[in-house]
């Protein structure tokens, strides 16, 4: 009888040991659901595969590039033609939205650090505000990468956009010459913006990545703040020898019919590539694919 008594304690003491390993081994796992973000306001505990993501800016390309599942976005985004497809589920949302991104249960909220209510969301999900312009446009990517634990897969696309970039821009070099230069502008009613190298619309691919010129007088007023604004009909002297044109349809557009405008040289030459501005306005990674896509075929006429 007390060897039975032993055998059964020991399968007893056997059993309660398998149990604690079993609830170890789950703390584990529960732990590893988790990493921390260093973001610029301190550290965030955050889903280590975010399945139900909320972006509030233009970040929502980097996420759909990497393969993250988006439920909620900034209508922007929503409206760019090229994110159709990764975002056919989200559904348009803000900040202030609150009680419509509390239904959309994320698990996650990515936005920019000037957005009001940030306490709030803060509430509703790990929230992971940037400051827009903080981190160059590359290493943006990588910072998105970061939060939804794809570090690795962002640098590599880095890596190769980098690449890919650097090859195309020697090509367009060779065609249309080391001093040629570039001006990007976009219209609005009954003004132009001009960019500078920073501000989305292809800049960062022309004039960081390609080495192209942007001329002087572009250069004095858009460099630095990003971006300005200009009456249509000083356009002219503005413009080098290459216009890109991102052009919004539902703002004024009489202008492509003006004399003032094709009597400007590079209009003349047939020197203008014209974007849809929908597509143009992010410097997110799917963006930055499909402008320097633009750029090839615009430029070399690739396929």
């Amino acid at each position: 009888m007390k060897k039975w008594l032993m055998i059964l304690l020991v399968l007893l003491l056997a059993a309660c040991n398998s149990n604690e390993e079993s609830k170890q081994n789950a703390d584990k796992t529960e732990k590893k659901d988790t990493i921390v973000y260093e973001s610029e306001t301190g550290p965030v505990e955050v889903p280590a595969n975010p399945k139900r993501v909320v972006a509030l800016s233009s970040y929502a390309g980097d996420l759909i590039q990497l393969g993250v599942n988006i439920v909620g976005v900034d209508s922007w985004s929503k409206g760019n033609p090229n994110f159709k497809e990764g975002l056919k589920n989200a559904e348009v949302v803000s900040n202030e939205d609150l009680e419509k991104i509390i239904e959309l249960e994320p698990d996650l909220i990515i936005g920019l650090n000037n957005i009001e209510n940030a306490d709030k969301l803060q509430e509703i999900a790990p929230t992971v505000l940037f400051t827009y312009g903080r981190k160059d446009y590359l290493q943006q990517h990588i910072e998105i990468g970061k939060v939804v634990n794809k570090e690795k897969e962002a640098t590599e696309w880095v890596n190769d956009f980098k690449e890919r970039a650097a090859q195309i821009g020697k090509k367009i070099k060779e065609k249309i010459g080391e001093d040629a230069t570039v001006t990007v502008v976009e219209n609005d009613e009954k003004q132009f913006y001009l960019f500078g190298d920073n501000w989305g619309r292809g800049t960062e691919i022309l004039y960081q990545e390609m080495g192209l010129k942007m001329p002087e007088k572009v250069k004095e007023v858009a460099l630095k703040p990003g971006y300005y604004a200009i009456s249509q009909e000083v356009l002219g002297d503005y413009v080098g020898d290459y216009l890109i044109l991102s052009l919004t349809k539902e703002k004024d557009t009489t202008f492509l019919k003006a004399d003032w405008y094709n009597e400007i040289e590079a209009v003349k030459n047939g020197h203008v590539y014209t974007a849809d501005a929908a597509t143009f306005y992010f410097n997110d990674a799917l963006s930055l694919d499909y402008q320097l896509d633009f750029f090839e075929k615009a430029f070399l006429g690739s396929h």
